[in-house]
């Protein structure tokens, strides 16, 4: 299985990984510019290098993130979430019109709630039991 994660993910990284990653870099460092922004872009550095290379990882809510996550989500989704969500729609469009690119296309489309709410969320190992996310 660690073989066919890494194929996957290299066929990821050419067609469409390395794009969004660069879309989430760059809402990173926009973010770090402004002094008070920096969780956000430290959330979206995180994101980045998920969507670079995103199988045999997954990503699970924070246990004991609350209200501050949910205020810091609001802000990103008005800011820079949303741009990032139509970002994985447009690249997974022409995904979705080649045969092999189909599962990526939906791969594509599962990262979308994160691109919208980053905050309270971690990226783990898919190989981790259950219960030690």
């Amino acid at each position: 299985m660690k073989i066919l994660g890494f194929v996957l993910n290299v066929i990821w990284l050419l067609f469409c990984g390395i794009w969004m990653a660069l879309g989430y870099v760059v809402a990173g460092i926009l973010c770090c510019v402004l002094i008070v922004t920096i969780p956000f872009g430290i959330a979206a550095f995180r994101i980045a290098g998920y969507v670079l290379w995103p199988f045999g990882r997954a990503t699970v809510e924070k246990p004991g993130a609350g209200a501050p996550s949910f205020v810091g989500n609001v802000v990103w989704l008005i800011f820079a979430g949303w741009w990032l969500a139509i970002g994985h729609i447009v690249t997974s469009v022409p995904l979705f019109l080649s045969v092999i690119g189909i599962p990526f296309g939906w791969a594509n489309l599962k990262m979308i709630p994160i691109s919208l709410m980053p905050l309270g969320r971690a990226v783990v190992p898919t190989d981790q039991k259950f219960g030690a996310r």
